[in-house]
């Protein structure tokens, strides 16, 4: 059975600047679920669900034992958040607006 779910629902998030870069962790409330975070929210998909488009490179970082991920977005920011006029010029809303998506869960 599929449910649709906001993923805020299924994982916590925290995000910021490092320069140019977007830093976003995004873990799992519920152990159980680490195998379906690290098979869900790949670097592609995480790409879908950004609130603008983004051609850069995606990298994900894994800590099982936290239940976590961390992705660095290279070059989100442009020069920097003072060098760019984007809304969110830290990334510090990026976490929250992925977790706002609507997402479909099996299970």
């Amino acid at each position: 059975m599929t449910r649709r779910h906001t993923l805020g629902e299924l994982v916590g998030a925290r995000s910021g600047d490092k320069g140019g870069n977007a830093n976003l962790g995004v873990w799992v409330r519920d152990p159980a679920r680490y195998d379906w975070l690290l098979s869900f929210l790949t670097p592609e998909r995480l790409r879908s669900l950004l609130p603008r488009p983004f051609a850069g490179r995606i990298e994900r970082f894994e800590f099982a034992n936290l239940g976590a991920v961390n992705f660095v977005l290279y070059g989100y920011l442009g020069e920097g958040a003072f060098a760019n006029v984007y809304i969110d010029n830290q990334a510090k809303l990026l976490g929250e607006q992925i977790r706002a998506m609507d997402i479909d869960v099996s299970g």
